[in-house]
């Protein structure tokens, strides 16, 4: 079994990282956090120019028709980079949903908008307070009209469309039709839009055949968990970057910071997280790639150890730098935030680790 990836794949990462790096660089990403933009347009333009958007997106419904692997490489250097734009709710979610699920007619109306970066999509589930259950979803629809108040959705206040989870079934909304209202909600990380929305009788198209509608979001829930999580170990092997050149640079007592015992421990510390979650990772893009059996127990393994190392990695960058780590001017922060936000993205790491329980569980009295 390799767990590597092709070269082609190396390639893509390479060309992914050379694009973000000039067209996400931290002044980009400042520039949508300190400003009135809600997300970075040059930036999801030139994304879908290269075929970034789209790479998972099968080539009769305008994508690149390449596999899912290619999609975990994308979202690494896109976590990496910080990249503010609405990415993981249009591409692991909305689309990915729309591929599972959605009628040829459905596709095509919104598959080719999303990988020419024309429509951002979204799921919109969570409601009230807590982690979604299928007793919190208070959401109905009737007769194609979907009412009730969805929080926190991703990107919620940016989208063309939503695909709503109420209690009869899965519902693709257009968001600029009547019965509509939004309003951003702040969160710890301005650079990615997060909404609240009341739908009180707004159009709704059922989503394909109405196949069980829970079993299809934690479905989708899981391939967005693992595509989250390279978004994740991008974050982290990032900040441990930031954090080990700080500590090679910075000189205290007439010597490297780095040479003292309590900051090479905290540097330790952070590669090891960060190699566990990718290790993680990795197994969850195979399991993703080939609809394995394990995806869902795969997936929780790659979100917790993801969430635990990004949070680890930010937090522990901060330190190595000290007071200055604390200002607004050093970007030690940016991660800081992005680690904490995607640490809630899919439902809380309570939720996940309780997912991991319970799918090992199931391996175990099956054997």
């Amino acid at each position: 079994m390799n767990f590597d990836f092709s070269d082609e794949q190396k390639q893509l990462r390479d060309e992914a990282r050379r694009f973000l790096s000039e067209n996400s660089s931290p002044k980009h990403v400042r520039a949508i956090l300190e400003g009135k933009d809600t997300y970075d347009r040059a930036l999801w333009k030139g994304l879908a120019e290269l075929g970034l958007i789209g790479v998972a997106i099968p080539e009769e419904f305008g994508g690149a028709g390449a596999g899912r692997l290619e999609l975990c490489v994308v979202a690494e250097e896109l976590g990496r980079a910080l990249a503010p734009v609405p990415y993981s709710s249009t591409v692991y979610l909305a689309a990915e949903l729309l591929m599972l699920a959605g009628t040829d007619a459905q596709k095509q109306a919104w598959l080719p908008k999303i990988a020419s970066g024309e429509a951002i999509g979204t799921l919109a589930l969570v409601e009230g307070v807590g982690d979604p259950t299928p007793q919190s979803i208070k959401t109905t629809a009737a007769g194609g009209k979907v009412s009730g108040t969805k929080t926190l959705v991703p990107d919620g206040g940016i989208a063309d469309f939503a695909i709503v989870v109420a209690r009869e079934g899965l519902f693709i909304v257009d968001l600029a039709g009547a019965g509509v209202s939004r309003e951003n909600v702040e969160t710890v990380d301005p650079t990615r839009n997060h909404a609240r929305i009341v739908f009180n009788g707004a159009a709704g198209d059922p989503l394909g055949s109405g196949a069980d509608a829970w079993s299809l979001v934690n479905n989708v829930l899981d391939r967005a968990a693992i595509l989250v999580a390279f978004e994740q170990i991008g974050g982290s092997d990032r900040a441990l970057e930031m954090g080990r050149d700080y500590a090679l640079d910075r000189i205290a007592f007439g010597r490297p910071i780095g040479s003292f015992q309590a900051v090479k421990h905290m540097l330790a510390d952070m590669y090891v997280a960060a190699t566990l979650a990718r290790s993680n990772a990795y197994y969850g893009a195979w399991a993703l790639s080939t609809d394995a059996g394990e995806l869902a127990e795969a997936a929780a393994n790659a979100r917790v150890s993801a969430t635990q190392a990004y949070q680890l990695c930010s937090k522990n960058n901060t330190q190595v730098h000290g007071g200055m780590g604390f200002t607004w001017e050093f970007d030690c922060h940016l991660y800081y935030r992005r680690s904490n936000l995607l640490a809630l993205t899919l439902g809380s790491l309570t939720m996940w680790e309780n997912r991991l329980i319970d799918e090992m569980r199931k391996r175990n009295a099956a054997a």
